[in-house]
């Protein structure tokens, strides 16, 4: 029986969330009504000022004030001026942290990704907890999955590049 996640999924760590975001159904309702539903397949984590890979890291910004807040939002960033990228908030209120959604079963990249369920700036700020238009269900048992490091961060240097943040369903 799938369930839709509630806040406190959402308001825990993101080394908590990102994996278990694995095997759960990502749900669209299109701009025609109709209803899509996605297997997520893997996520990296970002976790706060700290994180030098993470947004937040430069402090809050109107970009990344959404990450400020409590978990359960999505942040929605624009890259190479053509591509969107999901994210959802994790942990408490004032401790910035978010879930980058790498990968769907149908979609591998996460540009890829937000265009296959029609995604854009538009997001940015969405309650996946109370939308109408986009939110995750539980989808049973927990998948086993791989971790390794994140991609394309190279510019956060040690240790934060190798971190082993990005997490892959075994499929």
């Amino acid at each position: 029986m799938t369930k839709r996640l509630d806040r406190d999924f959402y308001s825990r760590d993101v080394l908590d969330v990102a994996p278990e975001l694995l095997g759960k159904r990502l749900v669209r309702i299109g701009e025609d009504g109709g209803i899509s539903s996605y297997l997520i397949t893997e996520t990296e984590a970002y976790r706060g000022m700290e994180d030098l890979a993470c947004h937040a890291s430069r402090g809050r910004t109107p970009r990344t004030k959404v990450m400020f807040g409590e978990g359960g939002y999505l942040y929605m960033y624009l890259i190479y001026g053509m591509y969107w990228m999901m994210n959802v908030v994790t942990g408490a209120e004032g401790v910035p942290q978010a879930v980058l959604f790498r990968g769907l079963r149908e979609a591998s990249g996460p540009g890829r990704l937000t265009r296959l369920i029609g995604l854009d700036g538009s997001f940015y700020g969405e309650d996946l907890v109370n939308s109408e238009r986009i939110w995750i269900e539980s989808n049973g048992p927990a998948p086993s999955y791989t971790a390794g490091p994140r991609v394309g961060i190279d510019y956060a240097g040690l240790p934060w590049k190798d971190m082993p943040w990005r997490f892959l369903m075994d499929l």
